[in-house]
């Protein structure tokens, strides 16, 4: 059995201590959290780009890149992964905003942007953590990017202008382009992915397959725990004074997004289950399914109706309750795979 490293075997403390600090940060040093505020560009954060980008670096490096087109090919995987992400998924989150903060319809439509807003991500290393397919989980990823980009226009003028109508709601007009979300995609993923993908041809072309996979990828595999930590750090901080005034509205905002993240991940493992996935690709379906671009959300929410917005602070809100709800659940999947997966396909 692999030996978990120091970082690895107390990541659970590490990422609470991150979150403290980051709060912190927020309350104790607010000419801190103005200084990373400052270091952005429109409403990227430089900060949080980097960490992003860091972080997602190794997982995408452990790609095997050639056997990608595997995952295009089985349908019953992308099916599932189009009913998930692009159906259920927004669909369960536009309910529990509903049920939860009908009365607050700002926060309630922070909520269904991050449902929109499919992972492109932190997937990486919940799936990484979770003995996940990397191929699997790169394929889907460019997937869900490709429909991201030319469906989420399109969608938000669906679930925040036209449902809210039909149900009698408060509905908010949403402005954004097709470039817009590509933009975001780009950063958050098209960086990382040619990074990986140079990094692989050009290192096992050099130097082997062998030295790659034995001595490259371990050295390089602690910068994801690294970076996600650093990551954690400067997005509490960056609200860690509201989390802090508002500790009420942060727990009803906590409430159906923790809901969500569960009922996603399970009923994805159920639904993997029925096509007859192994565990590597029921896993990845399940993450893939379950996270948010939460980057994307917030961006979108900020451009959209300004920082100070409700809706900003409910996309916010989304990562910080994601990390130890996804954390939690690699735990349980990790589990999940001892006691039912007893063989290369699901029981």
């Amino acid at each position: 059995m692999k030996k978990l490293s120091f970082l690895d075997s107390y990541l659970t403390l590490w990422i609470f201590l991150a979150m403290l600090l980051g709060v912190m940060i927020g309350v104790f040093s607010p000419q801190s959290t103005n200084f990373i505020n400052s270091l952005s560009v429109g409403t990227t954060s430089i900060p949080i780009a980097i960490g992003l980008i860091l972080m997602m670096y190794p997982p995408l490096a452990k790609v095997k890149y050639e056997e990608i087109g595997l995952v295009f090919k089985d349908k019953k995987v992308l099916a599932l992964s189009l009913i998930q992400n692009w159906i259920v998924g927004p669909l369960l989150m536009f309910g529990l905003s509903v049920i939860f903060l009908k009365g607050q319809p700002d926060y309630m439509m922070g909520l269904v942007l991050i449902g929109l807003a499919r992972c492109i991500a932190m997937v990486l290393v919940w799936n990484q953590l979770a003995d996940g397919s990397s191929e699997y989980c790169a394929g889907l990823v460019a997937f869900n990017s490709i429909f991201q980009i030319i469906f989420f226009p399109i969608y938000a003028y669906f679930f925040m202008t036209y449902l809210p109508k039909i149900f009698g709601l408060p509905s908010f007009e949403v402005n954004f382009t097709m470039g817009e979300i590509a933009q975001s995609v780009g950063i958050y993923l098209g960086i990382p992915f040619m990074m990986g993908f140079v990094t692989r041809l050009v290192l096992i072309k050099t130097k082997g397959d062998a030295w790659y996979e034995q001595k490259f990828i371990p050295k390089i595999s602690p910068i994801t725990l690294v970076f996600l930590l650093f990551t954690i750090v400067i997005m509490f901080s960056l609200k860690g004074d509201k989390i802090v005034q508002l500790p009420l509205d942060v727990i009803k905002i906590a409430i159906p997004l923790t809901l969500y993240f569960i009922i996603m991940f399970f009923a994805s493992f159920f639904m993997s289950k029925k096509v007859g996935a192994d565990y590597p690709r029921a896993v990845t379906l399940s993450f893939t399914a379950a996270s948010n671009n939460f980057e994307l959300a917030i961006a979108v929410a900020i451009a959209t109706f300004g920082i100070n917005h409700g809706a900003a602070f409910a996309a916010v809100i989304g990562p910080l309750v994601e990390v130890p709800v996804l954390l939690a659940l690699v735990k349980v999947s990790l589990w999940m795979k001892g006691h039912y997966f007893d063989s290369k396909k699901l029981a």
